[in-house]
């Protein structure tokens, strides 16, 4: 199987490692301990997985606008989304 065309670095790996271990985690969690929708800042219901595809989708803007205006190190980034992944899974 040839991978050429993707850059497959460590960080490209460790992303998607992560994406597959929170689909997993999500589902045993959905599985373990069923829940209700809720209705959050936004005024429609949501689940934890709703919340989580809100808190990704997000994140890839985040990082995007911060590739284009920023010079400063990705990491900064990373720390903004976590705090906006709570925020997310907080309130709406």
């Amino acid at each position: 199987m040839n991978l050429q065309w993707m850059a497959w670095t460590t960080p490209t790996a460790i992303f998607f490692a992560v994406i597959a271990c929170l689909l997993v985690l999500f589902t045993f969690l959905a599985a373990r301990y069923p829940e209700t929708p809720r209705v959050g800042v936004l005024r429609i219901e949501t689940t934890r997985g709703d919340r989580l595809f809100i808190t990704l989708l997000g994140s890839a803007f985040l990082n995007a606008g911060w590739l284009a205006m920023s010079g400063l190190p990705q990491g900064w980034a990373l720390g903004i989304c976590a705090l906006y992944a709570v925020a997310v899974f907080r309130w709406v």
